[in-house]
């Protein structure tokens, strides 16, 4: 919810599509839910669970598409 207050899906999709990944949603509230903003930082969650020994540190992925709806 609070992700759909502070987002815009037009701001959601110019962030994404800067960094050459592809968006796809139903609607513009549901695209507000994917904002990189309303995520924790992916890298300091993975160092994190791999430091406490829960996860093994393999691969860095990157998105290549956002498909939402």
């Amino acid at each position: 919810t609070a992700a759909k207050k502070q987002f815009t899906a037009e701001g959601i999709e110019k962030e994404l599509n800067a960094k050459g990944i592809h968006v796809k949603a139903n609607s513009a509230p549901v695209l507000a839910e994917e904002a990189p903003g309303a995520y924790k930082n992916v890298d300091s969650v993975v160092k994190t669970s791999h430091d406490a020994g829960i996860a093994k540190l393999v691969a860095k992925v990157v998105p290549l598409a956002v498909t939402k709806g």
